[in-house]
């Protein structure tokens, strides 16, 4: 324990300017066999220099000759100063208003509006039956370090207390300027015990727009029965301004963490076209969000009124982007206008290029920029508005595509069989694929209302592709696998295919397994509604035999790839990571406060979460919005995510092993390094995502152990209930009734939901969003949309298709225009802000609790986390894996855990946070 607790001791930065010979430094290659694990399985690590691995932020310094309390009980109390560093963080760029004011709180410091600290003890004041407090102190210097343009700035406080005050376990902030400010972290020295660290990572507001204190704790964790007592009050009074009182409209200052259901998605006020239903409810079941308290819309009370961009959506004030992450989410948006703004204007002039009339039409949004492509003359520019002219002039780089990953080594490869099913497995949405148990598959949906059950797939469509075995053989050994999203697409069709543009059928695939380990696509099912006896209702395709059947199996693959687009944006990605995650995350800073072990724990991986969904709410999921516009089903999106949310999302199915079980594509099996045997060995996804599964697991159990040693304190552990409870019965009000919950009674519980959540939020979010612009940005590969149906041969527009087969693929894709804005959408989504914060890193990674065992277990978990970064590594470059190595072939990096910023398709972040 000796490392750690030097660790825990030291500071992590250069010496500010007040101090005096401060040493600063933060090296784990120290020896590590002091570390003691309960039920530890991470395997013996080599030593690391960790100022190599870990982003250290800025904290300051303290310097060591203050006076050290050494209190006696004999001795009567004698007073001493101690002294606190606080970081502040600066804001890079500030607008007009904000430099005035800055500049009138510079001056107003002075005289004596300033920034005040106070002491509070974890003993208890004998006399009060309060806890022990120091005097007040300001920070000093504010006025003179106004003009510091530095990204962090340091300010020192001096304190007086007495020698029995005991250790501080939280501080009292009050600002008495103008203007908030972000807290970064307080340091205390001058206590016998060393450093005292209190994290803080929050803005403080001015005591005029929310009257007193603001309460921050030291990073000492407590579960509540053990806060001391002086604490406990603090506590309770903290999680309570939190909650809030479910009444009025929130303020952007505001920190109150409330639920609501989806009732903002629509604006009715605009017109019956935008009404939506409300999600969230016993007619639509889904996911809370955070409640905004806006007033209702003017025509429906039961909507709430919407606010468009450029106006903020309310998210509690710690949860919005930080700066550098804003910067980068606008920088993307900006890009979006650029790309979206001129397609309409130019559309607006030139109506008939509104359609793809080429595959030219595509390669040239990555060559020669949008109006260039279009062959926009000189003269027809000089009637855009000059501001659009001046951007164009400015801006010809950003008015052009990356190529994307998908076709930047080999072009054509979106077209091959063998592509298709690869990305099935090592794609942007590579959880769908199951195992065939029975052929032909069955229907659950209601055959009174949605026509037979029985699939048309029969054995003749298959058999001669299954390598000589008969379908029953095949099935047997394992080699038979589908991709059905029939049950989820029937019950809209009729209402998608009634949109204007807008085409759709519920397609099954059938994939072999061969014998390199590669799935080849053998036939694919298409259903629409049945709605007589005599229609048509259900078309096999199988693959092509003359250049006719190879354009209709291609545009059979087509639709197949946009079902499966729309499964993986609405259902996957959207309501499995983004929405499932909120009511996990507001029961959290509801119920658990910031001294909770497990809120520790759990807090890198809410970051952001919050903010993202809202942007999502304002201009993506809502009504006219980008996913409905882009999307085949399009205002019927987020009710196929509600559909799915009722009928197919349960908690305990979320994690990885329970998803691979139920999906036939891993059985257990205990002699295998993760417990499971994968039916299918090179599955990219699966392999890779055990490894971050078993290190999560096991830094999860690490830490649950060390604070739960029975189920005693997990029952007794009121906060810890309060937010599981909430959670569900609140959170998830709709489906709480459901017997799937997992129970919280045991530590074994705990490590399961926990470990779910941090999975959900870091690596199947990321396997499921970084990917969308390498793979979706190049639109044949995966049209979001598609707008014609395939032709057969009693179809007026056969003769249309025989007669030019590549123009009527083409003109089955999104237009120009749809096609443009969903490529700019998800080139921002698949973007890594600078600020980003992998698995295994976290702010202050040495001081975020102040339990030096847990630190330790930490930069274990960290080295592991790494050790896997190598493993994929090396992965991609084995021949013997044709689903991630070979001539053109993509390697699979999405579950790689570490990245540049930018488009990288790899990378995890601990959190939810684009």
């Amino acid at each position: 324990m000796a490392l750690a607790k030097e660790m825990m001791g030291c500071s992590l930065i250069q010496s500010s300017s007040f101090v005096s010979s401060s040493k600063v430094f933060l090296n784990c290659s120290g020896n590590a066999t002091c570390f003691r694990q309960r039920q530890n399985r991470f395997p013996p690590l080599p030593a690391v220099h960790l100022r190599k691995v870990f982003k250290t932020p800025v904290v300051a310094a303290v310097s060591e000759d203050l006076i050290k309390a050494l209190p006696s009980q004999k001795e009567k109390a004698v007073e001493f100063k101690v002294r606190a560093a606080v970081t502040i963080r600066n804001k890079n760029k500030e607008d007009f208003k904000e430099t005035l004011v800055k500049h009138f709180d510079a001056f107003t410091d002075m005289l004596g509006r300033n920034v005040v600290l106070e002491l509070i003890s974890n003993e208890q004041d004998p006399k009060t039956n309060g806890p022990k407090k120091s005097s007040a102190a300001v920070l000093k210097d504010w006025s003179k370090k106004a003009n510091v343009k530095g990204e962090r700035v340091y300010y020192t406080a001096e304190f007086t207390v007495a020698s029995d005050f005991g250790i501080p376990g939280a501080i009292t902030v009050t600002n008495k300027h103008q203007q908030e400010f972000f807290l970064e972290s307080i340091t205390l020295e001058g206590f016998a015990c060393g450093p005292l660290h209190f994290p803080c990572n929050s803005w403080v507001q001015s005591t005029r727009n929310h009257a007193g204190k603001r309460i921050f704790f030291s990073n000492q964790p407590y579960l509540p029965d053990q806060t001391p007592k002086a604490l406990r009050a603090l506590r309770e009074n903290e999680l309570r301004d939190l909650r809030g009182n479910d009444r009025g409209v929130r303020k952007l200052s505001d920190r109150v963490y409330d639920f609501d259901v989806y009732n903002d998605l629509g604006n009715p006020d605009k017109g019956i076209d935008f009404a939506r239903p409300t999600l969230g409810g016993d007619k639509i079941p889904y996911p809370r969000r955070c409640r905004t308290g806006r007033l209702p819309s003017e025509t429906d009370m039961q909507a709430e009124s919407r606010i468009e961009k450029p106006l903020p959506m309310y998210v509690p004030r710690d949860e919005q982007f930080e700066e550098s992450k804003r910067n980068t989410f606008t920088a993307g948006r900006q890009r979006a206008v650029l790309h979206n703004l001129l397609p309409q204007l130019i559309t607006s002039i030139w109506v008939h290029k509104r359609d793809i009339t080429s595959f030219d039409d595509i390669d040239d949004l990555y060559k020669e920029g949008l109006l260039l492509k279009l062959g926009l003359q000189q003269e027809t520019v000089e009637k855009l508005p000059k501001m659009v002219t001046r951007l164009q002039e400015s801006s010809e780089g950003l008015l052009k595509y990356e190529t994307p990953k998908v076709v930047s080594k080999d072009k054509f490869a979106w077209l091959r069989d063998d592509e298709f099913g690869r990305q099935a497995l090592a794609g942007v949405n590579p959880v769908n694929i199951a195992r065939l148990t029975s052929f032909p598959p069955v229907s659950k949906l209601d055959p009174e209302i949605y026509g037979p059950q029985e699939s048309a797939l029969k054995d003749e469509h298959i058999v001669g592709q299954l390598n000589g075995m008969t379908v029953q053989q095949a099935l047997d050994e394992n080699k038979l696998f589908i991709v059905d999203y029939h049950d989820i697409y029937l019950p809209f069709l009729d209402r998608i295919n009634a949109l204007d543009g807008r085409k759709s059928y519920a397609t099954r695939t059938i994939f072999f397994l061969t014998p390199t380990g590669t799935l080849k696509p053998i036939a694919i099912e298409l259903s629409l509604p049945h709605t007589t006896p005599q229609s048509r209702a259900k078309r096999v395709v199988t693959p092509a035999v003359d250049a006719t059947t190879n354009w209709i199996w291609q545009l059979a693959k087509a639709h197949v790839c946009s079902n499966d687009a729309g499964v993986h944006q609405l259902v996957n990605h959207w309501l499995c990571t983004h929405a499932c995650m909120e009511p996990f995350i507001l029961a959290a800073h509801r119920q658990m406060s910031a001294m909770h072990p497990i809120f520790k724990l759990l807090d890198p991986h809410m970051r952001y979460t919050l903010e993202i969904n809202a942007l999502a709410r304002q201009n993506l999921i809502n009504a006219g919005g980008v996913i409905e516009d882009c999307f085949t089903p399009g205002r019927y999106c987020m009710e196929i995510s509600a559909a799915a949310y009722r009928s197919h999302w349960r908690f305990d199915q979320q994690n990885l092993p329970a998803d691979l079980i139920r999906r036939g594509i891993a059985v257990p099996d205990p002699t295998q390094p993760h417990g499971l045997k994968l039916m299918i060995e090179d599955y990219p996804y699966a392999a890779d995502g055990l490894l971050i599964w078993d290190a999560l697991d096991n830094w999860v159990r690490t830490y649950v152990n060390h604070y739960y040693p029975d189920s005693s304190v997990i029952c007794g552990d009121r906060e810890l209930q309060n937010w599981y409870h909430e959670s569900v019965y609140v959170g998830h009000a709709d489906l709480s009734n459901e017997s799937w919950w997992p129970s919280l009674k045991t530590p074994e519980d705990l490590i399961f939901i926990l470990t779910t959540l941090i999975w959900l939020a870091s690596a199947q979010h990321a396997a499921l969003n970084f990917g969308q612009y390498p793979y979706g940005g190049y639109v044949p590969n995966r049209p979001p949309l598609m707008r014609r149906l395939i032709p057969d041969e009693n179809d007026p527009e056969y003769v249309n298709f025989l007669a030019d087969p590549q123009k009527y693929f083409l003109l089955a894709l999104p237009s120009l225009l749809q096609a443009t804005k969903f490529m700019a959408v998800v080139d921002n989504l698949s973007t890594h802000s600078p600020d980003e914060e992998y698995l295994g890193e976290r702010q202050h990674p040495s001081i975020w609790s102040g339990d030096a065992e847990i630190i330790e277990a930490f930069y274990w978990f960290s080295a592991e986390i790494r050790r896997i970064d190598k493993e994929i590594e090396k992965r991609n470059a084995d021949p013997n894996l044709k689903n991630r190595c070979g001539a053109g072939v993509l390697p699979y990096e999405l579950l790689a855990p570490s990245s540049e910023p930018g488009v990288t398709c790899r990378g995890v972040p601990n959190s939810v946070s684009i």
